[in-house]
């Protein structure tokens, strides 16, 4: 007898159950996308124990006909496909068939639903992924499924889930994704008879991410609106001021579908290069409606990855989008100055009882007239934005850009005269008068037309100085080098050297006279003029090390880390510097590209206004 069989359909469906139902959240998922597709306004997901032993998913949706029921729970069986050829012309979230027969063979099922076109509702129960009885009762239109008992039956799977905590905050999270994915729906979230979430459906994006993610996020995110070449790209981005430590906070919809695409992943985040810290990440919100030919959502049974056709440049227009949605909203950090709650209350209180208070009668000592109070009172949120925006026009010299694509839409006409470019900039910051120097690091500058002083840090000032003018000097073929006196010769390993031969052009490219010498060894004869004399040894080592670090990327990206490398060889924080450097240093600082942060995305100045100041002094409050 041979030893191939064929398995029984229950485990089949086990199996087959495995592959979309991982825990709770997959079922919450699941259903909760069904009502999506259903037309539903208003979705209910109630959960106990983290959905292990009770989920209630309820919508006011289209409703489940008598016909369909006994059908709904059987493999592969779906409204929403007839053909093969649907599932390029796909608009729905759910398309398989296999979402309600995974859930059924791993739970115990109640369904409560009825149509618009029935007098009565249908209960059904479902047990064991079979269908045990079905019964007429009186309910509203829509659907409620009740899922009871899960992986009862799966012991081994149960085991493996985790604790209550954990479980609910998975479903949460999966809720936040749908709601933010579907604004014009409403959703409710109940865990342990307690509501923690409830949106409405008002189809506002803004008030479904102040409701979600919270006023931080909310306040922080830019929008941006394209439409174009048969796509269309909105949703908000964060400015320069807002990053988190993770990606947790990127959401990215196609066709209302929430995916996971580290391509346009990247393209979004290598727009914030230099602009926000190293190792820090933006937060997006962002909705791609596209043709459905031209992507294939049948990748992975979570339908949460997509591939797109080679006749689609997505990539291209979305790092235009997101550029040119970066230009207006580049801020200046400012101190987060903590404003106390306002005294005006206490302080009239304490005036009324001198005034009622016989002790203080008898001394005769009687305030009614408030005139002589040096109190100014303002009618302002004691929660201020943290941002001034400086210039609507920012330049981006940190990010490739493909030109051609761009010079395609009207929508892109930024202006690019020279004497108008950053001209704000060039008023706010080259007005800037040097008062003094603190623990030998940051200077201390005011512009007393704008009322305001600046912190800044020279060392990341000159970072980013140094790093656009040898960018510059690069772009232009123009780097000058200073030739040593003597050449430093610098011994390698036999990895390290091979690496050194392999990206020898690079380093030829930035200016660096460097070649080989004798067996694992290498002669450093110049550098770029820049720099002065560094110390070469260590600087070498750390190109060296970023090269074989990043030898998957590409070449511009090597390039452009190696400047940012390079750079560090600015004035460092503690070096005493004289008054015509600093002078110097924030005359050029002024006339860069991007003067708010130096290449690895730390900030170089932060702001303090007159009126922070006297808030802190209760000058005013």
């Amino acid at each position: 007898m041979g030893k191939i069989q064929l398995l029984d359909d229950l485990t089949i469906q086990k199996i087959a159950a495995g592959e979309v139902i991982e825990r709770p959240a997959s079922i919450v998922k699941e259903l909760v996308e069904n009502s999506i597709d259903a037309n539903s306004k208003n979705i209910v997901i109630e959960i106990n124990n983290g959905g292990k032993s009770y989920i209630r998913v309820t919508d006011d949706g289209d409703g489940i006909a008598l016909d369909d029921i006994y059908l709904a729970f059987e493999s592969h069986s779906t409204s929403k496909l007839r053909k093969v050829d649907d599932l390029y012309n796909l608009l729905t979230l759910g398309f398989r068939g296999e979402a309600l027969p995974s859930i059924a063979a791993v739970s115990n099922i109640e369904v409560l639903t009825k149509t618009d076109d029935t007098n009565a509702g249908i209960h059904a129960i479902i047990e064991e992924g079979k269908i045990k009885s079905i019964d007429k009762v009186g309910t509203p239109k829509g659907t409620t499924f009740i899922i009871k008992d899960l992986f009862y039956n799966l012991p081994v799977r149960k085991k493996f889930l985790k604790s209550d905590l954990t479980e609910a905050n998975k479903i949460s999270d999966m809720v936040n994704k749908l709601a933010l994915g579907n604004y014009y729906t409403s959703f409710k979230l109940v865990k342990d008879n307690k509501v923690v979430l409830k949106t409405n459906d008002s189809g506002d994006i803004k008030e479904n991410v102040y409701t979600i993610l919270g006023k931080d996020i909310a306040n922080g995110l830019n929008p941006i609106d394209y439409s174009g070449k048969g796509i269309e790209i909105k949703g908000y981005i964060s400015s320069n001021s807002l990053y988190r430590s993770n990606r947790s906070h990127q959401y990215l919809y196609i066709n209302g579908r929430y995916i996971v695409n580290y391509g346009l992943t990247n393209v979004v985040e290598q727009n914030y290069r230099s602009l926000i810290p190293t190792n820090r990440y933006p937060v997006f919100i962002l909705y791609i409606n596209i043709n459905p030919n031209e992507i294939d959502v049948n990748i992975h049974p979570t339908k949460q990855e997509v591939k797109f056709t080679g006749d689609t440049d997505i990539y291209g227009i979305l790092g235009i989008v997101i550029k040119n949605g970066l230009y207006n909203s580049i801020n200046v950090p400012k101190f987060n100055v903590i404003h106390e709650s306002k005294p005006k209350n206490e302080l009239k209180e304490l005036y009324n009882m001198l005034e009622t208070s016989s002790d203080f009668k008898e001394t005769n000592i009687v305030y009614k007239d408030y005139s002589d109070i040096d109190l100014v009172e303002e009618e302002a949120s004691l929660v201020e934005d943290n941002i001034e925006i400086l210039d609507k026009n920012y330049n981006f010299t940190d990010n490739t850009l493909n030109h051609e694509l761009e010079d395609s839409f009207s929508f892109f006409n930024i202006n690019e005269d020279e004497e108008n470019k950053n001209n704000r900039y060039a008023d706010e910051l080259s007005n800037l008068k040097a008062l003094a120097v603190i623990f030998n690091t940051y200077i201390i500058a005011e512009n007393r037309k704008e009322n305001k002083i600046y912190f800044i840090d020279q060392h990341a000032a000159h970072e980013r100085v140094m790093y656009e003018k040898y960018k510059k000097e690069y772009e232009m073929e123009r780097i000058n080098i200073q030739q040593l006196i003597a050449p430093e010769i610098i011994e390698l390993t036999n990895s390290e050297f091979e690496n050194f031969h392999n990206n020898k052009s690079i380093f030829s490219e930035l200016g660096f006279d460097v070649e080989e010498f004798g067996i694992n060894s290498i002669a450093i004869r110049g550098v770029p003029f820049l720099f002065g004399k560094p110390s070469l040894k260590t600087l070498l080592m750390d190109l060296l090390d970023n090269i074989h670090n990043n030898l998957k990327s590409s070449y511009d990206t090597k390039v452009d880390k190696l400047m940012k490398l390079a750079c560090t060889s600015a004035i460092k924080g503690g070096d005493m510097i004289s008054s015509l450097e600093i002078d110097s240093l924030l005359n050029d600082l002024s006339k860069c590209d991007n003067p708010l942060s130096c290449p690895h995305g730390r900030p170089t100045l932060i702001e303090i206004t007159k009126k922070d100041l006297e808030k802190q002094f209760l000058r005013i409050v």
